[in-house]
């Protein structure tokens, strides 16, 4: 932005479409390894958006191309714990053929912006770089330190981003006791009086894992009873079809008894069908988090049509709920047979905090002063964020990403999923409450 631009008063939300944009056309696709483009280039441009306002980011680079941007903001009372907001850079790839709109396009239609990373989760990057762009240029610092995060690699567990900075550069989170981020924040209509803010402050452990049998390789004419394909395949299909029993964490009791306050009604987890069925297009976010879950994602086996081969894989997206990370351990081991061998391609712990303190009260306040219908809930995330590797310093995390959002929008499925998009209103919203947020905090 131009000092002609904050001569005339431009606003965060002025800028926050087209910092989301940009943010979209620079194509940080991620493919699990270090074959895809990496996120150096839009680290560079965090950097610079932030240094135009006064800041001095610094760029740390885990690997070649795998850099995140890290800043921070002197606060009016430096005595006081940092606020730490975080965001990633990565995204999942897309293919274009798929989409309406190109997925690295950044474009604007129906009201929305399109493209891979609008909601997962570039709009956060955007929402945070216009707040503080703005409060800078004005010079209305917050009431105390805060750091941003702008990192690599969260879609592949964070290895080369949070974890990197965590392992080696613990020193940039000094004084820092709490954090905000993704998948929360975002509203659920339950009418027009009532408007649901799902907090994150719980996420499910993981365990991605290579399964493996090993067999007798031969001649594909030959009676073969030593098949390690039929011997893996049959272990896997039991897999995929297991469900897992239902577990009551303290996160979901409190999402269930306010979301069931709100509808006038108790809902019971027990009964998962008619639960889920009342919640619309957030029930593929809350399904999940009623129970341990499994799901196979990649199989791989032989050479040749003729050739039994000696041994089968796949690979499995396994996540657990807090507390109950032995028990996944021990029904997976039952249900797969002592002849399936397991190892974990990558594991991290369940996190999961109150909804408690001054911290969700200022979330609190910022969302009802935007929309008076607000109300803050608790709730668990399915998957994980880069909060894991934050607590292993100590910092309490929040999924605080604030969008208020069309009821007919299915925001859960824009996550890694076709057509992924952010409403224009929904970004400005967002600005507007984080900004709230800041001073409150």
């Amino acid at each position: 932005m131009s000092e002609a631009d904050t001569a005339r008063g431009v606003t965060g939300e002025d800028e926050v479409v087209d910092l989301c944009r940009e943010l979209i056309q620079i194509d940080t696709s991620n493919y699990g390894d270090h074959s895809g483009p990496g996120e150096r280039k839009a680290a560079e441009y965090v950097a610079g958006k932030l240094a135009e306002v006064g800041l001095e980011p610094e760029i740390f680079e885990s690997h070649p191309g795998r850099a995140s941007t890290v800043a921070r903001i002197e606060g009016e009372d430096p005595s006081r714990p940092a606020l730490l907001i975080h965001g990633h850079l990565d995204v999942v790839p897309a293919n274009a053929d798929d989409w309406t709109h190109h997925p690295f396009s950044g474009e604007v239609a129906d009201g929305c912006v399109w493209g891979r990373g609008a909601v997962d989760m570039k709009d956060m990057d955007a929402m945070t770089l216009a707040v503080v762009r703005d409060r800078l240029r004005s010079g209305r610092r917050p009431p105390r330190d805060i750091v941003l995060a702008f990192l690599a690699d969260e879609e592949a567990g964070g290895t080369y981003g949070a974890k990197h900075l965590v392992t080696e550069h613990p020193g940039l989170f000094e004084g820092v006791t709490e954090a905000i981020s993704e998948v929360g924040g975002f509203s659920f209509t339950v009418s027009e009086q009532r408007r649901l803010y799902l907090i994150q402050t719980a996420e499910k452990g993981m365990h991605w894992m290579k399964l493996k049998v090993a067999g007798t390789a031969g001649h594909g004419s030959m009676i073969h009873r030593d098949n390690a394909i039929t011997e893996l395949s049959e272990a896997v299909a039991r897999l995929g079809r297991h469900r897992f029993p239902v577990r009551v964490t303290k996160t979901t009791r409190a999402f269930l008894d306010e979301l069931g306050d709100a509808l006038g009604t108790e809902l019971d987890p027990e009964d998962m069908e008619g639960t889920l069925a009342r919640l619309g297009g957030i029930a593929k976010l809350i399904g999940a988090t009623l129970s341990n879950t499994a799901n196979p994602t990649q199989l791989g086996a032989g050479y040749k049509v003729n050739v039994i081969p000696g041994e089968a894989t796949a690979h499995v997206d396994g996540r657990f709920l807090p507390g109950f990370e032995e028990e996944f351990l021990a029904d997976l081991d039952t249900i797969l047979g002592p002849k399936v061998q397991r190892e974990d391609v990558h594991a991290d712990k369940a996190v999961e905090t109150t909804f408690d303190g001054a911290l969700v009260e200022a979330m609190q306040s910022a969302l009802v002063a935007e929309d008076p219908a607000a109300k803050a809930i608790p709730y668990m995330l399915s998957g994980g964020t880069d909060a894991k590797s934050f607590d292993d310093l100590g910092i309490r995390g929040f999924g605080f990403a604030p969008l208020k959002l069309p009821p007919e929008l299915d925001f859960a499925g824009m996550f890694h999923g076709v057509d992924e998009r952010v409403p224009v209103d929904g970004l400005k919203f967002g600005v507007r409450v984080l900004d709230r947020f800041i001073d409150a905090s």
